[in-house]
């Protein structure tokens, strides 16, 4: 008895390490070496408030605004307008108040089958192009994706990323502004302050199911396990980066789909940029995208092959590249 007991429990070890050897390989033969950071010919462009094309503006060209918003955006006709509203009304008034503050805000137009481009260009044409920019990308690339491409065609010098549902309260990027000035002074001039629910942990668990909270907490400890340590909430959609940070991190970016922010805090983490995490005001909205069990089981096998594509030299960080 005991002999077979042995004999299983080999076996089992080598299952086991069968199993791990044929996840790293697979984790390394699909892994390409560097992301692609193709720009289709149509997505180098955007229409003025007049309709007329221009050619968008790179990242690695000076900054001209203080700050850039980037709105990433996927059938969101409906619920954009109430973000674009709360926030460019926010904009406004400190525009008033502060002349010398100046901003833009690029909706990054994911694909989308809906008329989110046109909700958009509405507002360019209320404000004008300079203050207000579309770009619709060809085919959907993801969230990271979307985000990227509008990170890539950005002019300030601090950059925002800012969901589409409006979640979280515009205001609070100056909590975000605050804590990026606390890491004062940025190593390279890089810094990322990242607005976090985390403080909101418990009221959420009250009102989830008993399964979701089970998946929210096993997302928590992989992304703990395997990518990033020290930030409790990698998944909130309102982060800060100097411009910096932002060329540095997002040109060595590989996952364009959910688990994005993971990987961008990875790279920042593993380049030794400071990061502040910081407490924002979150509502959630109706409409989210996300399938609750399919899309948890996709970021977790997304976290391992981040860890493990980086961990097998498959995936390497390299020097900051320019978009084609």
């Amino acid at each position: 008895m005991a002999s077979l007991l042995l004999q299983l429990a080999v076996l089992a070890v080598a299952l086991v390490a069968a199993a791990l050897i044929l996840i790293f390989i697979v984790a390394f033969i699909t892994a390409t070496k560097m992301p692609s950071l193709y720009r289709h010919e149509e997505e180098k462009f955007f229409l003025n408030a007049k309709g007329q094309k221009e050619t968008l503006p790179s990242i690695w060209d000076s900054p001209t605004k203080q700050l850039s918003i980037v709105v990433p955006s996927y059938n969101e006709e409906k619920r954009l307008p109430v973000m674009m509203d709360e926030a460019l009304g926010y904009l406004e008034k400190r525009q008033k108040q502060d002349p010398t503050f100046t901003y833009e805000v690029i909706v990054v137009d994911d694909g989308s089958k809906d008329q989110t481009s046109k909700v958009a260009f509405k507002y360019c044409q209320r404000y004008g192009s300079d203050k207000i920019r579309v770009i619709t990308l060809v085919k959907n690339r993801g969230k990271g994706g979307a985000v990227r491409m509008g990170v890539f065609s950005s002019r300030g010098e601090k950059i925002l990323m800012a969901d589409a549902d409006g979640a979280t309260k515009f205001p609070d990027v100056e909590k975000l502004e605050k804590g990026l000035n606390d890491l004062q002074p940025w190593p390279d001039q890089m810094a990322i302050a990242c607005g976090s629910r985390a403080h909101l942990e418990k009221e959420s668990i009250a009102q989830r199911s008993y399964f979701r909270t089970l998946l929210m907490y096993g997302f928590h400890f992989l992304v703990w396990f395997l990518c990033v340590k020290g930030i409790r909430d990698t998944q909130c959609g309102f982060k800060l980066l100097t411009r910096e940070a932002a060329s540095r991190t997002f040109s060595s970016l590989h996952i364009e789909r959910w688990a994005f922010d993971v990987e961008l805090l990875y790279i920042a983490q593993f380049l030794k940029i400071p990061i502040a995490e910081i407490a924002v005001n979150w509502t959630e909205i109706e409409g989210s995208k996300l399938v609750p069990f399919w899309s948890w089981l996709q970021m977790g096998k997304d976290l391992l092959f981040i860890r493990l594509r980086y961990l097998t030299g498959a995936w390497r960080l390299e020097q900051t590249r320019k978009m084609n």
